[in-house]
Protein backbone atom coordinates (compact mmCIF):
# COMPACT_ATOMS: atom_id res chain seq x y z
CA UNK A 1 0.00 0.00 0.00
CA UNK A 2 1.11 3.54 -0.93
CA UNK A 3 2.22 5.27 2.23
CA UNK A 4 2.81 8.62 0.26
CA UNK A 5 3.96 10.03 -2.66
CA UNK A 6 6.61 13.36 -3.08
CA UNK A 7 8.25 15.03 -5.69
CA UNK A 8 10.85 18.22 -5.86
CA UNK A 9 12.44 20.55 -8.59
CA UNK A 10 15.43 22.48 -7.92
CA UNK A 11 16.80 24.98 -10.12
CA UNK A 12 20.92 24.10 -11.16
CA UNK A 13 22.17 27.40 -10.54
CA UNK A 14 20.75 27.85 -7.10
CA UNK A 15 22.14 24.75 -5.95
CA UNK A 16 25.58 25.69 -7.82
CA UNK A 17 25.56 28.96 -5.50
CA UNK A 18 24.54 26.90 -2.45
CA UNK A 19 27.85 25.30 -3.03
CA UNK A 20 30.26 27.98 -2.60
CA UNK A 21 29.15 28.03 1.10
CA UNK A 22 31.74 26.01 2.71
CA UNK A 23 29.23 23.82 5.16
CA UNK A 24 26.71 23.33 2.59
CA UNK A 25 28.06 20.00 1.41
CA UNK A 26 28.29 18.96 4.71
CA UNK A 27 24.93 19.78 5.40
CA UNK A 28 23.03 18.43 2.45
CA UNK A 29 24.98 15.13 1.62
CA UNK A 30 25.92 12.20 4.23
CA UNK A 31 29.95 11.35 4.25
CA UNK A 32 28.80 8.36 1.82
CA UNK A 33 27.09 10.56 -0.57
CA UNK A 34 29.69 13.20 -0.61
CA UNK A 35 32.86 10.21 -1.49
CA UNK A 36 30.41 9.50 -4.53
CA UNK A 37 30.47 13.41 -5.23
CA UNK A 38 34.13 13.99 -4.94
CA UNK A 39 34.56 11.14 -7.76
CA UNK A 40 33.04 12.94 -10.52
CA UNK A 41 35.73 14.92 -12.08
CA UNK A 42 33.68 17.51 -14.02
CA UNK A 43 32.30 20.42 -11.93
CA UNK A 44 28.70 20.81 -13.52
CA UNK A 45 28.48 17.10 -13.47
CA UNK A 46 28.75 17.34 -9.32
CA UNK A 47 26.20 20.21 -9.40
CA UNK A 48 23.53 18.11 -11.09
CA UNK A 49 24.59 15.40 -8.37
CA UNK A 50 24.01 17.71 -5.42
CA UNK A 51 20.72 19.05 -6.90
CA UNK A 52 19.53 15.48 -7.64
CA UNK A 53 20.00 14.25 -4.09
CA UNK A 54 18.87 18.03 -2.69
CA UNK A 55 15.25 17.30 -4.81
CA UNK A 56 15.39 13.50 -4.03
CA UNK A 57 15.60 14.51 -0.17
CA UNK A 58 12.63 16.57 -0.58
CA UNK A 59 11.20 14.66 -2.39
CA UNK A 60 11.38 12.31 0.68
CA UNK A 61 10.35 14.12 3.04
CA UNK A 62 7.29 15.58 1.04
CA UNK A 63 6.06 11.62 1.07
CA UNK A 64 6.64 11.25 4.57
CA UNK A 65 4.95 13.85 5.77
CA UNK A 66 7.40 15.85 7.85
CA UNK A 67 9.23 17.96 5.45
CA UNK A 68 13.03 18.89 5.99
CA UNK A 69 13.53 20.12 9.68
CA UNK A 70 13.39 18.69 13.58
CA UNK A 71 11.68 15.11 12.65
CA UNK A 72 13.86 14.50 9.27
CA UNK A 73 17.09 16.12 8.46
CA UNK A 74 19.16 15.96 4.99
CA UNK A 75 21.36 13.61 7.19
CA UNK A 76 18.50 11.63 7.79
CA UNK A 77 17.91 10.28 4.39
CA UNK A 78 20.73 8.82 1.92
CA UNK A 79 21.14 7.86 -1.79
CA UNK A 80 23.08 4.97 -3.65
CA UNK A 81 23.17 3.13 -6.88
CA UNK A 82 21.91 -0.18 -6.85
CA UNK A 83 24.54 -2.24 -8.63
CA UNK A 84 22.76 -1.70 -11.77
CA UNK A 85 22.44 1.65 -11.58
CA UNK A 86 19.41 2.23 -10.21
CA UNK A 87 19.41 5.02 -7.72
CA UNK A 88 18.25 4.21 -4.42
CA UNK A 89 16.91 5.68 -0.84
CA UNK A 90 16.72 5.00 2.67
CA UNK A 91 16.40 6.30 5.53
CA UNK A 92 16.02 5.02 9.50
CA UNK A 93 12.71 7.02 9.70
CA UNK A 94 11.04 4.86 7.31
CA UNK A 95 10.49 1.36 7.81
CA UNK A 96 8.91 0.08 4.68
CA UNK A 97 10.06 0.53 0.68
CA UNK A 98 11.27 3.85 -0.90
CA UNK A 99 11.13 4.16 -4.39
CA UNK A 100 13.32 7.50 -6.40
CA UNK A 101 13.60 8.54 -9.92
CA UNK A 102 15.98 11.57 -10.44
CA UNK A 103 16.01 13.15 -13.86
CA UNK A 104 18.47 16.44 -15.07
CA UNK A 105 17.73 18.95 -17.69
CA UNK A 106 19.10 21.64 -18.80
CA UNK A 107 18.49 24.42 -15.57
CA UNK A 108 16.93 21.87 -13.25
CA UNK A 109 16.73 18.44 -11.17
CA UNK A 110 13.77 16.86 -10.43
CA UNK A 111 12.81 13.95 -7.99
CA UNK A 112 9.95 11.34 -7.48
CA UNK A 113 9.70 9.43 -3.90
CA UNK A 114 7.39 6.69 -3.43
CA UNK A 115 7.10 5.61 -0.07
CA UNK A 116 5.21 1.91 0.55
CA UNK A 117 4.18 0.69 3.68
CA UNK A 118 4.67 -3.05 3.81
Amino acid sequence: MIYGIGIDLVELDRIEQAMQHSQFLRRVLTVEERKMCSQIKNYSQQVMFVAGRWAAKEAYAKALGTGIGRELTFQDIETYYHNNGQPQIVSSKFKGRAFVSIAHHNSSAVAEVILEQP
